[in-house]
């Protein structure tokens, strides 16, 4: 073999091990440089207008791949805990009870400035200082069967003694069952409702003025609004508007009442992960859920309030007194109301 022909060996040897070198190196590179994913966790109820309306328009204004993990509150919260460090997640919706551990916990970051819808939110649904803030405001009503009664007009109606063994009411267990109790603290004591949330010996004294009319109390609504629908239950008290709202749209025969004295909403919050990944994109993400155009099309999906201010509440809401929740009082106090509730209001 020539000499001219061993170096060109050697070089091509060379060429070739530099090269294999340089992919091996450059793999990793390539990865980094797929499009990565953001992750937000939410509720499981909230899965299907993610799907559908959330993620499709964020998708198509940032090319970016969107994964929503739908589950409940109190495990995303754990997720975040057991991950704090190394966060996977980007953006959580939760209630805002969980929020508030989460905020003392040191899982949250508050919403930068790129969230420039934030400034057009209603007052009341921005909390701790920008730590997280409601995106939609689902409202509790008095759900009634259309063919048993006619619109119920104040929370008092409930107790009148014709509606014996036809009322429903949500457990403690379920956010919309501890509302129930500040409703019964104002109608016994007139007070403010700020002021008649810290009540409970009213709340309860008032409660049970009910216990007559009360055919069950659930955790699950499956159960209690096939009652409802099929008339065997004449209302379901502390309704939530995307549950009634949506059976109606279905044809089931009921209707969901705003009584006078004002209602409460469901606590939907959303927040940044403090050192979560991507968290440019994460604000970009909550910037659109609380832009007019999707707030207008979550409403409608939704049953509920927009949070935006911008955004007109549906026909015949506009005037709807929605009553801020002391969510730090109910976080501190709510398993001891849940005992009360057990062995005060058994059936």
């Amino acid at each position: 073999m020539t000499e001219p022909t061993r170096l060109a060996m050697r070089r091509r040897g060379f060429l070739a091990a530099s090269l294999a070198g340089a992919g091996i190196l450059a793999a990793p590179a390539i990865v980094r440089a797929q499009p990565k994913e953001l992750v937000v966790g939410g509720a499981s109820s909230q899965q299907t207008w993610t799907n559908e309306i959330m993620i499709p328009a964020f998708e198509k204004k940032y090319n970016i791949k969107v994964v929503y993990e739908g589950t409940r509150s109190l495990v995303n919260l754990e997720k975040m805990q057991k991950n704090k460090g190394s966060q996977y997640l980007s953006l959580v919706q939760m209630d805002d009870p969980v929020m508030i551990t989460a905020v003392a916990e040191g899982l949250l970051t508050p919403l930068p400035k790129v969230v420039p819808n934030a400034a057009s939110l209603k007052p009341g649904v921005t909390h701790m200082d920008g730590m997280w803030v409601n995106y939609l405001q689902p409202w509790v009503g008095i759900a009634y069967n259309t063919n048993r009664m006619a619109a119920p007009t104040s929370w008092a109606e409930a107790y009148d003694p014709k509606y014996k063994s036809r009322v429903i009411l949500p457990g403690l267990q379920n956010t919309e069952g501890v509302m129930n109790l500040f409703l019964a603290s104002f109608l016994k004591t007139g007070k403010p409702m700020a002021e008649a949330q810290k009540d409970m010996d009213a709340a309860f004294a008032k409660l049970k003025e009910m216990k007559p009319n009360i055919l069950m109390a659930y955790t699950q609504e499956g159960q209690a609004y096939n009652l409802l629908e099929q008339g065997e239950a004449f209302m379901v008290y502390g309704s939530i508007s995307t549950l009634a709202l949506a059976r109606k749209a279905k044809g089931a025969p009921i209707e969901l009442a705003a009584p006078k004295e004002g209602t409460f909403s469901m606590p939907s919050g959303v927040a940044l992960v403090k050192d979560g990944p991507m968290p440019e994109m994460a604000a970009a993400y909550i910037d659109l859920m609380l832009s007019p155009e999707i707030q207008a099309q979550l409403a409608a999906a939704t049953y509920a309030l927009p949070t935006n201010g911008k955004v007109p509440a549906p026909a015949g809401l506009d005037k709807l007194v929605i009553h801020p929740i002391d969510w730090a009082n109910v976080s501190t106090n709510r398993a001891s109301w849940v005992s009360r509730w057990d062995k005060e209001m058994s059936l």
